[in-house]
């Protein structure tokens, strides 16, 4: 077995992902989705969370070397701030937005220019939140050596965003990995392979058709 098959199996098992493409979820937005993932789950299970920590540090080694670990609020502060911790180097975070009182913050921690941030995401999805946070620290004249994350759905437009910005990604485990290890064990039918299939193609199509 190898990493990414381990943590996708680890995720299924404790429902940090679920998968139900007969009855799917609602998400935030109101799409439609055959699948629910919450990482943060993971954090109230430590042997996971140790699996978790060892997958990013091992994953860490293929970016340049690096200064601080930066965290993406919120679902990304606790698995940086675990990594940081590990690899003993300074950690921050990078609010969605700046605060509105104090200092009014957007990163969180001491950061300066020219040093070199990993950003760590729990989840991609279109990459949208990472990328943002990538950008304002490139503002603060950080030079970022990419983002970590522990799973991914595959979306073509998470791929074509950070091919634009120039920005490297890694995660721990993918939806690919995780559909193949739900039908192997049986957690769906073969008959839903195709629609977990349509649905990473275009999840907003298939959203539609569902509720039509």
């Amino acid at each position: 077995m190898n990493f990414a098959t381990e943590v996708a199996k680890n995720l299924l098992q404790i429902k940090a992902i679920k998968l139900s493409p007969q009855k799917p979820f609602t998400w935030a937005s109101g799409l439609k989705s055959p699948i629910y993932c919450d990482n943060r789950t993971l954090l109230s299970y430590p042997a996971i969370r140790d699996l978790v920590v060892k997958g990013f540090i091992e994953k860490a080694q293929v970016f340049p070397s690096f200064d601080v670990v930066a965290g993406v609020a919120t679902a990304g502060i606790p698995h940086g701030a675990l990594l940081a911790d590990r690899l003993k180097l300074p950690f921050v975070y990078v609010r969605a937005k700046a605060k509105e009182h104090g200092r009014q913050n957007l990163i969180e921690g001491e950061i300066r220019a020219g040093q070199k941030v990993l950003v760590v995401e729990d989840l991609i999805s279109t990459g949208g939140s990472s990328l943002q946070a990538v950008e304002a620290l490139r503002a603060e004249g950080c030079i970022v050596v990419g983002v970590l994350a522990i799973f991914s759905y595959e979306f073509p437009v998470a791929t074509e965003s950070f091919k634009a910005t120039n920005c490297q990604l890694e995660t721990l485990s993918n939806y690919s990995v995780l559909t193949q290890v739900a039908i192997d064990s049986a957690y769906v039918s073969h008959e839903d392979q195709e629609t977990l299939r349509k649905w990473r193609q275009d999840p907003e199509l298939w959203s539609t058709q569902w509720q039509n």
